[in-house]
This record gives C-alpha cells, structure tokens and sequence, in this order.
C-alpha cells in the first residue's frame, strides 16, 4: 500500500515535531492554503459562516454541518 501524498512535507513534519498526529498534520499540510505564510488571513471571527465551514471541510472536522459560526470558530482553531 502506498503512502498518501502529503502536498507540503516541511509543513508536515514541522507539525508532527510538535507532537501533532500522524492524521492531523497530514490534513493540515494537504489543505490548499498549506506553507502560506500566516497572519494575513482575517481572523475567524470576520469569516462569514459559509467561508468557516469550506475551511471546515477542507479540515475534515466531524459534525460541523450542524455548527453555527462560533462553533466553527472554536472547532478550526482546536482542530
């Protein structure tokens, strides 16, 4: 079986240093915005609901059709 494809491997690995799964940081270096340097996206809170839950499904986070925005919120960030 091959190994899945990981789109930004330094990314990858920098997460799995700091103790993230093997899943987690796969999902994290997979997404389209992976290696883009950080701080120039608005914050959550200026997202609308249907941007919070693409971002949401591009992380693969679990039930978050049934989420309003502020669960959105705190799903992204503690996902």
């Amino acid at each position: 079986m091959a190994k899945p494809r990981i789109k930004n491997e330094d990314q990858y690995e920098a997460l799995r240093d700091k103790g993230y799964s093997k899943e987690k940081s796969a999902r994290i270096a997979n997404t389209p915005n992976s290696g883009k340097k950080g701080g120039q996206a608005p914050p959550y809170e200026d997202w609308t609901k249907d941007d919070l839950y693409e971002q949401a499904k591009n992380v693969a986070i679990d039930g978050r059709s049934k989420m309003n925005k502020k669960q959105l919120i705190n799903a992204l960030r503690n996902n």
